[in-house]
């Protein structure tokens, strides 16, 4: 469906926003509440309407809440002030009210049959195979049971991208497809694969029926498929039984010698390996310290079951250190803890990308530049496909004043992971970067960007206060440190100098001149 409102047109097959012909950067979930907001505009949608639809009934926060519908309204040009196309009832809920046209098949769309041409420019194929996973579909009964079709794809994305051999779409990019029916001609086009994996599965009580298909992008074709009925007991060897099968199909003489060192060390139960998938899209979110916490709950669940268990160890690690960068916890109570964690896990999964992703990334927030690049340059020698360990690494480099090495890993993490949560992430970074270079004002257009898309992102609009009072834009400066201030109160000088992640202090001192024009004490 196309709507067309006050000048916007928001494409909900292509999963596209426009103004006139201007593409415009939208947020996953972001567009997902403006859609169904559009959809439902001849009724008052209330917030558990909003959670059941937009959330698929996860538990998220007053505060997660209200920041998506300001992202929406700041992306459409609305505020919380106008309110003349979201408009707030009181104790009812809210409601779009702008006049709206609908178009269910635009000018310029393909005939039936026919792959459309995307709206988005096509990436070019990479110089050696390459693949999208799409998130698996969940034909349960219980929609409960997504997280086992979301960790089946997830799990095969981790397993495939450690071959050095083989580019893979970063999992966030190729998770914005679902629910939706896109041809694999689109996906294969947005993404810039030549390859794409989907399937399903369907559970009932402790048997699975998992389905699995393997398509050639271009021509639409099918390369591969099967149907598998597994007890529970075999989910995780069922796992390396697609991955290899895709393998074979993709690149057959590659397969066999070089998988069969980076097979999945199973947890010891399902039900941690559960909680841990439960746990991951709150850590793809990376929006909020709610979120982070929510994390925080599931992996330690995960952890009571399987104190060993790898991944929940590292991502448990990863959390406790994000929570440092948002200035929710006191660094000196938890960065110890985080960085135990991390070697726990590095100790029982040296092989695993994530364990030194996140022990790259606590030594990253601990200012241990050395480390902090030895480990996360080995999660992505582990897993070269891994956008996530190139946007850390390129801050990395950014907090340690390298700014053209950091750059360049974003434009690779760019490229990996072109339509996702990692666009504001990665928006970030640079900024970070060139602030670090002294370009001021190329620092603030991108943390703008950065904030636009993701207004509960802190650390963003830190930077952007810093850039803009170097740059000498008063008004600007203030805005943002406002907003800093509102997702960590405790900001201050001392704490900039204490716990803020940059490396050297000649360039602390540099950020911490522009917080002071912007009023930081």
């Amino acid at each position: 469906m196309l709507y067309f409102f006050d000048g916007y047109a928001l494409d909900t097959d292509r999963r596209e926003l426009r103004r006139g012909e201007k593409l415009l950067p939208v947020e996953p979930k972001v567009f997902d509440l403006l859609a169904y907001l559009i959809d439902s505009r001849e009724r008052v949608v209330s917030k558990d309407d909003l959670i059941a639809q937009v959330w698929m009934g996860r538990v998220i926060s007053e505060s997660a809440l209200s920041s998506c519908i300001n992202a929406a309204r700041v992306t459409i040009g609305d505020s919380g002030e106008k309110q003349h196309l979201i408009k707030t009832l009181p104790r009812k809920g809210i409601r779009f009210v702008g006049t709206v046209r609908e178009e269910n098949s635009p000018a310029g769309r393909a005939a039936p049959g026919v792959a459309p041409a995307s709206l988005s420019p096509a990436l070019a194929l990479p110089d050696r195979p390459s693949v999208a996973v799409l998130p698996f579909t969940n034909l349960s009964d219980d929609s409960q049971q997504q997280y086992f079709a979301d960790g089946l794809a997830e799990d095969i994305i981790t397993s495939l991208g450690r071959l050095g051999w083989l580019f893979v779409s970063a999992r966030d990019s190729s998770f914005i497809y679902k629910g939706r029916q896109v041809s694999v001609r689109q996906i294969g086009s947005e993404l810039g694969v030549r390859y794409v994996l989907g399937g399903s599965v369907r559970r009932s009580g402790q048997q699975f029926r998992i389905g699995a298909e393997l398509s050639e992008a271009s021509t639409g074709l099918q390369v591969w498929a099967e149907r598998y009925d597994v007890h529970l007991a075999d989910f995780f060897r069922l796992q390396d039984q697609i991955t290899e099968s895709v393998i074979a199909a993709i690149e057959p003489r590659l397969y066999a010698a070089e998988h069969q060192r980076f097979r999945s060390r199973s947890p010891d139960s399902l039900d941690a390996w559960g909680f841990v998938m439960q746990a991951m899209p709150y850590v793809w979110d990376w929006g909020s310290a709610q979120d982070i916490k929510i994390a925080q709950a599931l992996l330690r669940k995960a952890t009571e079951i399987d104190p060993d268990y790898p991944r929940a160890n590292s991502l448990l690690a990863w959390a406790h250190a994000a929570l440092v960068q948002l200035g929710q916890v006191d660094a000196s109570d938890v960065l110890s803890a985080a960085r135990a964690l991390a070697q726990r896990a590095i100790q029982r999964d040296a092989e695993d990308p994530w364990t030194h992703l996140a022990a790259g990334y606590v030594h990253m927030i601990s200012r241990d530049f050395d480390e902090a690049v030895k480990e996360l340059t080995e999660a992505i020698e582990l897993n070269p496909s891994l956008a996530f360990a190139h946007v850390v690494l390129g801050a990395t480099y950014g907090y340690g004043g390298m700014s053209g090495d950091g750059l360049r890993h974003c434009e690779i993490a760019a490229r990996l992971s072109p339509h996702d949560f990692t666009q504001a992430v990665n928006f970030s970074v640079r900024g970070l970067c060139q602030f670090m270079a002294g370009n001021f004002a190329e620092a603030i257009e991108l943390e703008r960007r950065a904030v636009e898309l993701r207004p509960q992102f802190g650390s963003a609009w830190r930077t952007l206060a810093a850039a803009a009072g170097k740059a000498g834009n008063l008004h600007a400066a203030r805005s943002a440190l406002a907003e800093a201030k509102r997702l960590h109160p405790s900001l201050s000088v001392e704490w900039v100098e204490k716990h803020h992640p940059i490396v050297q202090e000649k360039n602390r001192l540099t950020y911490i001149e522009g917080l002071r024009f912007a009023g930081l004490k």
